[in-house]
């Protein structure tokens, strides 16, 4: 496989050694000179130096040839360009960007970014997870949409508990994935399969759906 990496900072530095080491083909574009120079001195001629969003440089780059270009500057417009020359002008089978305002990954998907990833949004995920009252945790994105995969914590006394899941009344676009008991044992949903107290609910769903989610799953009974 022939990967483009733009962008050698720490993100794709490492990356760039990982790849190699995969025995995959690596060519990183860094438009810093000191740092394409060090590259070059400690891992040989797998970096070129320059703009990587820039359409003559993913040419001399080789990018009609290659299967995934990966865009990790810590600039979120330079990771989108390079993204979409790559996707548009040479037909770049998989684009996969870097966002480093989270607030960005909605327009990345729109614009055609095959996969986005935010580092925000990782870390808040693994923070969520410690906290054992955070009712919604988000996991992690569906590819190529605007869904996303959350995991929601049914509380021993909440008012779906008990109840079988064709009963409930799920937002637009949602659905459940997978059941996970108090013990750990996964359970593919069914129709007539009932809510136990401590269920780990796994669904797909949009952003705007967390909160009816959580007043689905969570909800006391007085």
């Amino acid at each position: 496989m022939y990967i483009i990496i733009v962008g050698c900072g720490k993100v794709g530095y490492h990356l760039l050694k990982a790849l190699i080491t995969a025995g995959h083909e690596v060519l990183a574009i860094e438009q810093d000179p000191p740092r394409h120079a060090r590259i070059v001195e400690e891992l040989g001629s797998v970096a070129i130096s320059g703009d990587g969003s820039e359409a003559a440089l993913l040419a001399e780059a080789g990018a009609n040839r290659a299967d995934v270009l990966v865009a990790v500057t810590g600039h979120d417009e330079d990771n989108l360009v390079a993204c979409q020359v790559a996707k548009h002008r040479f037909n770049v089978k998989k684009t996969i960007a870097l966002v480093n305002d989270p607030s960005n990954e909605k327009l990345f998907k729109s614009l055609g970014v095959d996969v986005v990833v935010s580092h925000t949004n990782i870390i808040l995920a693994h923070v969520e997870g410690e906290l054992t009252e955070q009712p919604l945790i988000h996991l992690m994105p569906v590819p190529r949409s605007n869904l996303r995969l959350v995991d929601i914590h049914v509380p021993p006394d909440a008012e779906v508990v008990g109840k079988p899941l064709h009963e409930l009344v799920l937002p637009p676009n949602s659905l459940i994935s997978l059941v996970v008991n108090r013990k750990g044992q996964p359970r593919i949903p069914k129709p007539g399969q009932l809510i136990e107290p401590n269920d780990e609910v796994i669904a797909i769903t949009p952003p705007e759906a967390d909160e009816e989610l959580i007043a689905i799953f969570t909800r006391v009974g007085r």
